[in-house]
């Protein structure tokens, strides 16, 4: 009988121009499991989508960066067949309801800084459909 082959490991993509966000997000996901890429740009984020491995698995999007909108991002993404199905979750300080309800018209889930890194795992996992693998941990 052939062994299980084991699961792939899910890629996340975080786009934060924030060092310390992206640090705590990669120490809370890397603990679970998640490949974290760090993009602390959107032209670091363009790149990271487009590289060799493929798009990311859920891609963790901050609204405010240093070269644009987060919100013109995942429309970009929403518009190219091969990231049209990211999950993206919208990590922001940004209290603009225009903008926050933009980003879910866009089928984004919305968390709003500061997080608790707990509700935060519960989200990624709700996201990627790995809820039970996060309520068994």
């Amino acid at each position: 009988m052939a062994s299980p082959v084991p699961p792939r490991t899910r890629r996340i993509l975080v786009v934060d121009d924030e060092p310390h966000i992206g640090l705590l997000l990669r120490l809370q996901l890397e603990s679970r499991g998640y490949e974290i890429r760090l993009a602390r740009s959107l032209f670091e984020a363009r790149g990271a989508v487009r590289d060799d491995a493929g798009p990311p698995d859920a891609i963790m999007l901050d609204i405010h960066l240093p070269d644009g909108s987060g919100v013109d991002f995942l429309r970009e993404l929403r518009e190219r067949p091969a990231t049209a199905d990211i999950p993206v979750l919208i990590l922001t300080a940004e209290g603009e309801e225009r903008v926050l309800a933009e980003a879910r018209r866009m089928g984004a889930k919305t968390v709003t800084k500061p997080f608790s890194p707990s509700k935060l795992r519960t989200l990624v996992a709700t996201l990627l459909g790995d809820a039970a693998a996060e309520d068994a941990g």
